[in-house]
């Protein structure tokens, strides 16, 4: 699972898991990708960069309403707090709206529950800078 997704074909779920900030330390430039809220209900998410548009997963993610499939999105803040390890949030069910481009590709989520307001802040910030 080192690229932040997990496919669970038994429960038909992907589960996402999304380090906001990232550092250079921690991670290598084909794994600095672009994610951040948009809203408090829709979130930016790239893919990993060895994926095209065709590629099985990509297909999977955007058409998973459609076979039955349910996307979970996870996100955290940076990888390390002052304790150790940071905890992800669960932000639950993310929907597919649209994507576009390749490795990555970019997409659109509508989280079914929006995100509590500090995290929202705080991914938001993240797409400023």
């Amino acid at each position: 699972m080192r690229e932040g997704v997990k496919h669970v074909p038994n429960a038909a779920t992907d589960l996402f898991f999304v380090t906001l900030r990232k550092s250079e330390r921690d991670y290598s430039p084909t794994t600095m990708y672009r994610d951040y809220a948009i809203s408090r209900s829709r979130f930016h998410w790239q893919s990993q960069a060895t994926q095209s548009g065709r590629s099985p997963g990509i297909l999977r993610y955007a058409e998973h309403e459609a076979r039955g499939g349910t996307i979970m999105l996870f996100v955290r803040e940076r990888k390390q707090s002052a304790t150790g390890a940071m905890a992800y949030v669960c932000l639950g069910p993310a929907r597919y709206v649209e994507s576009s481009g390749e490795r990555p590709v970019s997409f659109t989520w509508r989280l079914d529950t929006p995100m509590p307001e500090e995290l929202f802040e705080m991914a938001r910030a993240v797409a400023a800078a």
